[in-house]
């Protein structure tokens, strides 16, 4: 197989050479002798990133609270710049993406604030194969209102356990729904939905649809607007590579600018009026209003840097040489690595507009190997119960990484590495 595998390194290495994004690797900060290929579970530290954190560290240390206006930014209008910033990133207006909390805080403030049940419509439709928190949160707004989840909260079932069709999805719109909240991209498999089909069928029948974003933005080109969704959310620490923890974004369609968010806090003022300290919610005229708490500056700050990033490599470039990375990385699986004694399967799809950045290797035994991969310093990461996820960044990883990676994982099997590791899952995998 390492004859085999020759052909597909020359690729490898004529691609990096072609690279036109090959120069933001080195502003990145690639852990010493790692192969790093989490990126979707969080994103490398970029010298951008590192360089404006110390910049607000450095404002709060000289200006101290004078920072909120004196700051370069001003830390008091961070959310709306920086949101502006990533609305072009999901092809949204300026004024409908701001800078907030976290993802799961934001999917509670805006599905209250959609979710509106009356008379027969009382029904959110989400689906089996989503991330636990937005279940949780789906589950939450309707106890909230005396409602049981396991009559009012419809989960679409997977017909393969891994993907969803469209057409399951819609089949559940009807006039018992009030609201649809639906992954862009499954986080086990990597499908990506086709936003813009569920959104005008759910619009067709009068029922509000938003997204969590979370596993694409900033890997995938989003048209918000035009496909005119009613509301998504987004986290930054993915392929956005703002940090761990680091704020959340949201987006809210702005025919919804005039509607009263569910969880109202003083940060969703209106600017020249929030130091009034009226008692009398006077809420900003855009997205802003759905804020709540004062950001996080310092959580904020290295996104400042990091959609400098994007901004300079632009987002159909990232998502050619993404596509382009898994294209790469499932012919090699197909052609040397699915047959026995390997059995690597492949639950992404395989077309290029149902898939997101990362790509599910399926192996009975791929928790094991992919402690293996990681004692070889590859990081990939694991999704039970048999799912290895590698997500190769357009930003800073090479083809000639996932050529190793192939290699490393026909080394692996050839000599059972991974039997030297206990089948007890990790807290964090």
């Amino acid at each position: 197989m390492k004859t085999a595998l020759s052909s597909f390194r020359k690729e490898a290495a004529r691609l990096d050479r072609a690279d036109p994004l090959k120069n933001f690797r080195r502003r990145f900060f690639i852990p010493s002798g790692t192969t790093y290929l989490d990126g979707n579970s969080l994103g490398l530290l970029s010298r951008d990133s590192q360089a404006s954190l110390e910049k607000v560290l450095k404002s709060w240390k000289i200006l101290g609270i004078r920072g909120w206006l004196d700051a370069d930014p001003p830390w008091f209008y961070l959310a709306e710049r920086l949101g502006a910033r990533c609305a072009a990133l999901v092809g949204a207006e300026p004024d409908e993406v701001i800078l907030s909390g976290t993802t799961t805080v934001n999917i509670h403030a805006l599905v209250n604030t959609f979710y509106q049940p009356s008379g027969t419509r009382t029904k959110i439709v989400a689906d089996e194969l989503d991330f636990p928190t937005d279940i949780y949160a789906l589950k939450s707004a309707l106890k909230l209102r005396g409602l049981d989840p396991a009559e009012h909260l419809i989960l679409v079932c997977s017909r393969d356990g891994l993907t969803l069709d469209e057409r399951d999805i819609v089949s559940r719109f009807d006039d018992s729904v009030a609201l649809v909240f639906l992954p862009s991209v499954l986080y086990r498999s990597g499908q990506l939905l086709d936003m813009e089909f569920l959104t005008l069928e759910a619009q067709a029948r009068g029922i509000p649809i938003g997204f969590d974003c979370s596993h694409s933005a900033g890997a995938v080109p989003h048209e918000l607007d035009r496909w005119a969704v009613d509301f998504a959310v987004w986290c930054s620490y993915k392929y956005l590579n703002g940090g761990p923890g680091a704020t959340a974004f949201f987006y809210v369609n702005r025919r919804h600018f005039g509607a009263e968010p569910a969880l109202a806090g003083w940060f969703g003022s209106a600017k020249d009026k929030q130091f009034d300290m009226s008692l009398h919610f006077e809420p900003a005229p855009d997205a802003g209003r759905w804020q709540i708490s004062s950001p996080s500056i310092l959580n904020a700050a290295p996104l400042i840097g990091s959609l400098a990033i994007f901004e300079e490599a632009g987002m159909a470039a990232v998502r050619e040489k993404s596509l382009g990375m898994t294209r790469f990385l499932m012919d090699m699986v197909d052609r040397f690595l699915s047959a026995e004694p390997y059995g690597f399967s492949i639950g992404t799809p395989r077309e290029d507009k149902r898939r997101g950045g990362h790509v599910a290797l399926i192996h009975p035994e791929g928790m094991r190997i992919s402690e293996a991969l990681r004692n070889r310093n590859v990081i990939p990461d694991f999704r039970p119960p048999d799912i290895i996820r590698i997500a190769p960044v357009a930003l800073y990883n090479t083809y000639m990484e996932l050529w190793r990676l192939a290699r490393h994982l026909q080394e692996i099997i050839d000599g059972r590495e991974y039997e030297r590791f206990d089948r007890a899952r990790k807290l964090i995998s």
